[in-house]
C-alpha cells in the first residue's frame, strides 16, 4: 500500500503560552500530546496538540513568544489552517464556541463542503470542516467535547500565493497532491490521506502583513521514512530548490525548504512518534528535552513562563 501523502505538522507563532494552550485544549478539545522547548531557542515553549496519539496529519504545534508583535496575514505566507469535523457537528459548534465567547463566521459551502470560520486568541485563521471522512474515525474521549463532534485531524491548509504555477508543480511533482478544481481565486489540490489531504491555494493574493504572533510559521509534509525523506530530497533538487540539512526534531526527522512562493515548507518522518519519552496514557503531562538538552534542564525550567495544565 502506497504510503499516505499529505501534511504532517503545522507549525504556527503565538503570545501568551497560558492563553494558547486554554483556547486549543479547552475550546477546541485537542489533546497537548507533547510539552518541550523550542531546539533552536530553549527559553521558548514549543506546544504539540493534536489527537489522542499524535497521528500525522493531526499535529498543530506552536511557538508562544509572549512578547513578539502582533502579525497579520502575507502572501507567501499559509493563511489558514482547517481541521476535519464530523459530518452534522455544526450545531454543536456554534453552541459551544457561542459558550466559549468565541466569534465564528456562520457556515457557508467551499468546494462542495461546509466551513465555519474563527480565530484564536492571537487572530489566527481557522477553519472547521465538516468532513465525510471524519464521520467513521472514533474523535478523542478524553477531552471536553463529546467524541462524535470531536475535531479528528487537519482538513488542510491554505496558502496565499502571487502565483498559482510554481507552488503547484512542488504539490504536484514533490509531494504527492494533485490539482482537483477551481473556485473563483482559489485552487484546491489534493493528496490520498484521509486527513491533511488538502492544499488550497489562493492566487494574486493582495495580502501585505508580517510575521508575529497568529501566523503561520511553516508547513511540514509527511515522509514514511528517512529513506523516503532523501528521496523527496532528490526531487526537489531536480525541481531546483536547496534544503537543508536532515535535523533531529525528537519525534521525527526533518528537511526545510522555501517553496517558490515563499512559504516555508517542511518533510517530517512520521517516526518515531510522540510516546518514545511518554506513554499513551500521560502525553503531554511534563516537560521534554531531547537527551542533549538534559543537562540544562534546570536552567530552562527556570527561564519559561508559569503554565497551568
Amino acid at each position: 500500500m502506497e504510503h499516505d501523502k499529505g501534511i504532517h505538522h503545522i507549525t504556527a507563532i503565538a503570545g501568551n503560552p497560558q492563553q494558547n494552550y486554554d483556547f486549543y485544549t479547552e475550546t477546541l478539545g485537542l489533546r497537548m500530546i507533547k510539552k518541550t522547548v523550542n531546539f533552536d531557542d530553549i527559553g521558548t515553549f514549543h506546544f504539540y496538540f493534536g489527537d489522542e496519539m499524535g497521528t500525522p496529519g493531526s499535529i498543530l504545534t506552536f511557538f508562544p513568544w509572549p512578547r513578539i508583535k502582533q502579525g497579520r496575514p502575507s502572501r507567501g505566507q499559509a493563511v489558514a489552517i482547517s481541521f476535519s469535523v464530523p459530518t452534522h457537528s455544526f450545531p454543536f459548534w456554534q453552541e459551544w464556541l457561542k459558550k466559549k465567547n468565541t466569534k465564528f463566521v456562520e457556515p457557508f459551502e467551499r468546494f462542495g463542503k461546509k466551513v465555519l470560520g474563527l480565530r484564536d486568541p492571537d487572530g489566527l485563521h481557522l477553519e472547521l470542516v465538516e468532513d465525510p471522512n471524519a464521520d467513521d474515525v472514533e474523535g478523542w474521549a478524553g477531552g471536553p467535547i463529546p467524541p462524535e463532534h470531536a475535531i479528528r485531524a487537519f482538513h488542510g491548509v491554505t496558502l496565499a500565493e502571487e502565483y498559482l504555477a510554481p507552488t503547484g508543480k512542488i504539490l504536484e511533482k514533490v509531494l504527492g497532491f494533485e490539482f482537483d478544481s477551481k473556485e473563483d481565486d482559489r485552487y484546491l489540490y489534493q493528496s490520498n490521506a484521509r486527513f491533511g489531504s488538502v492544499v488550497e491555494i489562493i492566487e494574486h493574493a493582495d495580502l501585505k502583513g508580517k510575521a508575529g504572533k497568529g501566523t503561520v510559521h511553516h508547513v511540514a509534509f509527511r515522509a514514511k521514512d528517512e529513506d523516503e525523506q532523501f528521496a523527496l530530497m532528490e526531487q526537489l533538487d531536480i525541481q531546483g530548490i536547496q534544503t537543508t540539512e536532515i535535523i533531529d526534531r525528537q519525534y521525527f526527522r526533518s528537511i526545510y525548504f522555501h517553496e517558490p512562493g515563499g512559504v516555508l515548507f517542511e518533510i517530517a518522518t512520521d517516526g518515531p512518534g510522540f510516546d518514545i519519552d511518554e506513554s499513551k496514557e500521560h502525553l503531554g503531562e511534563e516537560l521534554k528535552l531531547p537527551s542533549w538538552l538534559e543537562s540544562k534542564r534546570e536552567r530552562i525550567q527556570q527561564a519559561l513562563p508559569d503554565l497551568q495544565t
